[in-house]
């Protein structure tokens, strides 16, 4: 499963209303349901790192849509027919990065979900995490963005987290509480440091984040 798709439209959705009407009464198929809008935000600015290629912006200016929390996927459109689609399996981390001194966005590591039955490989192991900053221009609707995202991640688990149980690890393990000093949960050394089993997130992020859990 690619870490993202480059799509030329949205996909069909409904409304929560719309999907309890439509469930009242058993349906023919379940799976012919358009998957549920949880919150959908225009004016968002979003930044890639790496960039992706034929989906960046003009040197200068920034990438701006609207961003769709589907129960499906992750999609921000930046134009009519133009857009990224993000599965949640590949949302390996997200969080509310509050800086007092910069922007105040949400922010995402995307990484390609394991996949048991796939064959591993050298290139496999090394490839490149995408760092994906979504930025409102109503700083107000972060929580309401932070939450839509969380609920549909939960709906799409990571197939990993049975091995973990086993192995004693619950999910409070990868994630980091908001009320843990950042400092405690830091390891590594050279280049700069990283958080434990939360996640490979950049130094300067930790310094001025407020993290909050799944």
């Amino acid at each position: 499963m690619p870490v993202y798709t480059i799509i030329d439209s949205v996909p069909t959705f409904i409304s929560p209303e719309e999907h309890q009407e439509r469930t009242s009464e058993t349906p023919n198929s379940f799976s012919d349901i358009p998957p549920v809008l949880r919150h959908r935000e225009e004016n968002v600015s979003a930044v890639l790192d790496p960039v992706v290629e034929g989906f960046s912006p003009a040197e200068g200016e920034s990438l701006k849509g609207t961003l769709f929390v589907l129960e499906s996927a992750l999609i921000f459109m930046v134009e009519e027919n133009k857009g990224l689609k993000v599965e949640y399996r590949a949302i390996s981390l997200h969080a509310v990065s509050r800086s007092e001194t910069g922007e105040q966005h949400i922010y995402c590591q995307l990484e390609e979900p394991f996949d048991e039955n796939a064959v591993s490989s050298k290139e496999d192991e090394d490839s490149e995490m995408l760092e994906l900053k979504l930025i409102p221009q109503n700083s107000g609707s972060l929580d309401s963005i932070f939450e839509a995202l969380s609920a549909c991640a939960a709906l799409h688990p990571d197939p990993m987290n049975d091995s973990d149980d086993d192995m004693g690890l619950g999910d409070d393990d990868a994630f980091v509480d908001a009320d843990v000093d950042p400092s405690e949960l830091i390891t590594g050394e050279g280049e700069g440091p990283e958080l434990t089993e939360a996640g490979r997130v950049r130094s300067d992020f930790i310094n001025d984040t407020r993290y909050r859990p799944y």
